[in-house]
């Protein structure tokens, strides 16, 4: 028997529609749903345990998995099983998590799990776009304590108009490329990458995804309604105690807003803050203090924040002692590693990255096997960030979803001027050494400047800031704070992230814990963000100015070559034998791909010895040397043979054509050796291909004066009926039919018994 199934359609309004369905799959999860569009289909199920976790955190975990059995294919590699989640399943779970884990209560700490799948793929569905509605969706089912319904949306821009979720094709056209997350209410969360947009088209952006969003909210609340919404569940909170909250606030508040307005470097600050802590936890008596647990620490922080935000509010002033417009000291240096293709230093206050650049062929592509998604990137950037880097000792245990997440942004950031004719394939890693602020725009101003120093040529220099948001809904008083440091990160109410030229954005991400935050303040916060990333650009370009005429003496130069098809086997020859000795002679890497649409071979030379290079467009040369009929061309011998002499194009080193002896000379030649020898230098007229041999003919002779009284040797007579003995009149043995056999011939059988 079938279950009944409740179903929400929501029409997209361009003849698309995305389903939300109930009731079939899934059903001991605490809530499930399958979210279809066209014939991608995800399921999305939660389950949160009713038991409190020991820990002061949601301890939330959102997984999203593409299985290749949703596009009909084998997962790559030995095992063929999924494995580790790939960078593209990463960066999708991040987007979701950040919209769902504010709307979870502070005090909720049950171990929660998101599980979202994609089952079956569609090439014009892009499935990340959905995945955030699913999650919700089905957390509407549950009985979680969860404040509102939210969804995600891609937003992309075609001739000026928006889309919501463009197919991939689309976004190939698109000059917009954003994820929004936000509830019925309020935007929450934006993360993308633009080609140089300015701030009021930013923000036109975000509110087009968000009035799609408000229909898919609805839809939620339609679906929850008609399936029964359960009662919200009953949860052990966290102990409050308005006294003891009061007096750590009178307590700490004084202190704090005098260290925050000293202004004061991070370690020595964090010493000051931490010591007014311990003083305030000395006035309680060890049984208090055993009685509170973790309340005194829990309200002291409550404390500090309120007395950070409010110096910020009242007077403008920060925690470093800047202004809310200001940036920290800036320092850059460029080509600081000798022996990398490109390097640069950046340096903000207290946070510091080292970018370096590689460069190579499409063999170093980095490859890219999704179900959802297969092709390559030429253009990529990682992001490492050691616990040294904040004065920490922890664990290392592989990439960080932070660390694919910050690296994503930067390379995004980056990628759209990295011009398509660049011949390399580019990777940019970046080092962050130190981290007080944002690390991931330090990566995008280190990578600049060492792209531009590897002599990539990019076409405009990108810079990048961290900003923060501080708020009073009561007065509407706001300050937005330039390059924030890491304590102000947690203590706003928004933190993005702007990158851009100096012609617009490239690329963004914000994350917004106020609710209702007004557009008019969003492009204000924008548009200072923009005074501050010139700025920054300003030392960058002061640093190198423009991408470096060449790339260094030990990197690689790449020259791309097109050859006709027909001539891509005789340049790998049999086995690859050909291309590997060329290689290890040139000292060289050779990479040969076919054009999918002209099927021409495109081959790309690369090395670091310019001799080697042309060593390889010379033996490219010989292979495509056609001679033309009637032409005159110098030869080489390069070896003897009884019949002629083999001889090589001196154009086309590696192109041999046969010298016939009877070409060699007018007169009658009887040794090859009598006329030439090993080595020597002379012209030859080519006659094409000769109809009798099929072979290419050369001759020496035809550009030599015929001696005198020369006289040519009457041509061959072919015609021998009327010869005798000629191999034509054959008599009798025209017919030599089995049926003229002599009569008197036996059988083997009847000879042996003679």
């Amino acid at each position: 028997m079938i279950p009944k199934v409740f179903k929400e359609v929501i029409d997209l309004g361009d003849g698309r529609t995305i389903s939300i369905e109930t009731g079939k799959l899934a059903k001991q999860a605490h809530g499930s749903v399958v979210v279809q569009s066209g014939n991608c289909m995800l399921l999305c199920t939660v389950v949160s345990n009713y038991k409190q976790s020991d820990v002061d955190f949601l301890p939330l975990t959102v997984d999203y998995r593409e299985k290749f059995a949703a596009s009909g294919r084998y997962p790559g590699g030995f095992f063929k099983r999924e494995a580790r989640p790939s960078d593209g399943e990463v960066l999708t779970m991040r987007l979701v998590d950040r919209v769902l884990r504010p709307l979870f209560p502070k005090d909720y700490h049950a171990e929660t799990q998101v599980m979202i799948q994609l089952m079956s793929h569609d090439d014009d569905v892009m499935p990340d776009a959905m995945a955030g509605l699913a999650a919700s969706a089905a957390i509407q089912l549950s009985d979680f304590p969860f404040e509102c319904p939210i969804s995600e949306a891609r937003v992309g821009r075609i001739n000026g108009e928006f889309v919501i979720n463009p197919t991939r094709a689309q976004l190939l056209e698109s000059d917009i490329d954003m994820m929004i997350g936000a509830s019925a209410d309020s935007v929450m969360m934006v993360e993308g990458e633009m080609d140089e947009i300015s701030e009021e088209e930013m923000a036109e952006a975000i509110k087009f995804a968000h009035e799609a969003i408000k229909v898919q909210c609805a839809a939620q609340v339609r679906l929850a309604e008609a399936f029964g919404k359960k009662e919200v569940r009953e949860y052990e909170p966290e102990r409050e105690d308005e006294d003891l909250a009061k007096k750590i606030h009178d307590l700490a508040y004084d202190k704090v807003y005098a260290i925050a307005k000293a202004g004061s470097a991070k370690h020595e600050r964090s010493a000051a803050f931490e010591a007014i802590k311990e003083d305030i936890k000395a006035t309680f008596s060890e049984e208090e203090l055993a009685d509170y647990g973790g309340m005194v620490s829990k309200y002291y922080y409550k404390a500090e924040k309120a007395a950070i935000r409010d110096l910020t509010l009242n007077e403008g002033l920060r925690l470093d002692g800047r202004k809310t417009d200001e940036i920290r000291p800036i320092w850059c240096e460029v080509d600081y590693l000798p022996s990398t293709h490109g390097s640069a230093i950046f340096t903000r206050g207290e946070t510091q990255a080292l970018a370096t650049v590689t460069l190579g062929t499409s063999r170093e592509a980095n490859q890219i096997d999704m179900p959802s998604f297969e092709g390559e990137e030429r253009f990529y950037l990682h992001y490492n960030f050691p616990p040294f880097s904040t004065g920490e000792a922890r664990p290392i245990r592989g990439t960080s979803r932070r660390e694919v997440g910050h690296g994503n942004l930067a390379q995004r950031a980056l990628k759209g001027m990295v011009p398509d004719e660049c011949p390399y394939t580019v990777r940019v890693v970046s080092e962050v050494l130190e981290s007080n602020g944002s690390s991931s725009m330090a990566t995008v101003c280190a990578g600049t400047m060492a792209l531009m120093d590897a002599g990539v040529k990019l076409t405009k220099p990108v810079s990048g800031i961290a900003m923060g948001l501080i708020s009073d809904g009561d007065s509407g008083r706001y300050a937005v704070l330039s390059d924030i440091l890491g304590d102000e990160d947690h203590l706003g109410d928004m933190d993005f992230k702007v990158t851009g030229t100096a012609d617009g954005i490239t690329a963004c991400q914000m994350d917004i814990k106020v609710k209702g935050l007004s557009y008019e303040i969003l492009v204000n916060a924008l548009k200072q963000a923009r005074n501050g990333r010139l700025h920054i650009l300003e030392k960058l370009v002061e640093t190198i100015a423009e991408p470096n005429a060449e790339v260094k003496a030990h990197a690689p130069k790449m020259i791309t070559r097109v050859i006709p098809n027909e001539f891509i086997g005789a340049l790998i020859g049999p086995g690859g034998k050909v291309i590997q000795e060329l290689q290890k002679a040139t000292k060289t890497t050779i990479v040969i791909n076919e054009d999918p649409v002209t099927e021409e071979g495109i081959v790309e030379i690369l090395g670091t010895n310019q001799e080697g290079i042309d060593a390889v467009l010379t033996k490219i040369d010989s292979l495509l040397f056609k001679p033309t009929v009637g032409g005159t061309y110098k030869v080489k011998v390069i070896k003897m043979l009884d019949f002629g002499a083999v001889v090589e194009y001196l154009d086309a080193p590696g192109n041999e054509v046969l010298l016939h002896v009877s070409e060699l000379a007018w007169e009658r030649t009887e040794n090859v050796s009598d006329v030439v020898n090993m080595g020597d230098v002379f012209e030859v007229k080519y006659f094409g291909v000769d109809p009798k041999t099929r072979k290419e003919k050369v001759s020496r002779k035809a550009l030599l004066d015929k001696p005198e009284g020369y006289v040519a040797r009457p041509p061959r007579d072919n015609n021998r009926d009327n010869r005798s003995g000629g191999r034509d009149n054959r008599g009798s043995r025209d017919n030599r039919g089995r049926d003229d056999r002599r009569d008197d011939r036996k059988p083997r059988e009847d000879r042996k018994s003679d």
